[in-house]
Formats: structure tokens, sequence, C-alpha cells
């Protein structure tokens, strides 16, 4: 579809508003770069899961906590540094929300499996992730990007990253573990409102996205 367009001189312009020239912007504003810094911070945080699962599972939970503090600062510097230095980059658009993903699920999986946080809450945050996924093949089969992450669903991950740590830290025996037990239960549950939230603005987005490529 053509659109025209009148600019200040009275001259008029076409502007191509296709299908194919949307994604053809989309495509090429972000590069599809991998070595970079954010990309390694997002790397060493998945690399980071396993550790903090074995450390969870056998107890010891002060040092789970820190791997935990130690992912969410890299979590944190990863998108200050991209946004600092112009590193972003496709690849860091996937890696980052899969690494804070996988990272959230691993946490709660684990807390679960020790009985500090309920089940119920697991299949909650997981069905979110259910949800969100299953606008995948639409965003294919219109061959879309996948959405930048909104700010609710970063503030919503920043809720549960500072929530379950502090949740696991209200399990031990440290003399302020009932205080971060009921701070940390506050951060989970605004955390848990917001990331549904911020599921229901992608789902908007990515309806909005199709229907301007339709």
């Amino acid at each position: 579809m053509l659109k025209r367009r009148t600019g200040r001189s009275g001259s008029t312009a076409v502007t191509d508003l296709s299908s194919h020239s949307i994604r053809g912007v989309v495509e090429q504003e972000i590069p599809w770069r991998v070595w970079t810094v954010p990309n390694a911070l997002s790397l060493l945080r998945l690399l980071g899961i396993p550790l903090y699962l074995w450390l969870l599972l056998s107890h010891h939970d002060v040092w789970a906590f820190w791997v935990l503090v130690v992912s969410s600062f890299t979590d944190w510097a990863d998108g200050k540094i991209a946004r600092r230095y112009n590193l972003t980059s496709r690849v860091g658009q996937l890696l980052d929300p899969l690494a804070d993903r996988l990272y959230i699920i691993a946490t709660i999986v684990g807390l679960a499996i020790r009985s500090i946080i309920p089940w119920w809450l697991v299949v909650l945050l997981l069905a979110r992730e259910v949800f969100v996924f299953s606008f995948g093949p639409s965003l294919r089969a219109h061959r879309l990007p996948i959405p930048a992450v909104h700010f609710s669903g970063k503030a919503a991950t920043l809720c549960l990253v500072v929530g379950f740590p502090l949740v696991l830290l209200g399990a031990t025996d440290l003399p302020f573990a009932t205080l971060a037990n009921w701070v940390g239960w506050g951060f989970v549950w605004w955390g848990t409102a917001l990331y549904w939230f911020a599921g229901f603005l992608y789902a908007i987005q990515i309806r909005r996205m199709i229907a301007a490529v339709s």
C-alpha cells in the first residue's frame, strides 16, 4: 500500500506501507551481533542456572542466594551496557529474556521442591509463560520479530528476582530471616501480578503487529 505525504516545500513523497516494507524496516533496525558484552553476561546467567539448582537442592541456601544476586546484577548490567554503548542486538533480545525466564523457572521449581513456596504459585507463573509462548507460531507465520520487552515486564522480572532470593533467605536461620520473608513475599505478589499484566500487554502488542502487516 502506498501513502502520499506532502512535505513543507509542497512536494509530494510516496511512502511504502506494505507488509514487506514494514518487515524489512523492523528486521534492519537491530543487527544480529553475537559477540558482545551484554550477550556474554546473559550467557553467564544461563550457565549459573545449574549451579544455583545444585546449591539450593543441597541446602546451601546462602550460597544459592548469592548466585541469584549475581544473576540479578548481570541482568541489570547487560541491559545498561547495551543501551549505553549501543550494543543492542537481536541475539540479545532473544538471549536476555530466555535467561530471565529460565532463571525464574529454575528458581520457583527449586523453591517448590524445597517446600519454600507452594506449587500452585509455580503453576500460576508457568501458565503465564505458556500464554506468552503460544503467540510464537503467529509471529513466525507472519515473519515478525519478537517484540521488545515492555517496561511492566521488566518491573515484574525485577520484583521476582528480588523477591524470591529474599523468600529463600526467609527459610534460613539468619537473624533477619522473618523480615526477609515478609519483604520477599511482598515483591513476589507484586511481581506475579505485573508478570501477568505484561503478558496481556504482550498479546495486545503482537495483535497490533500482525494487523499492521496483514
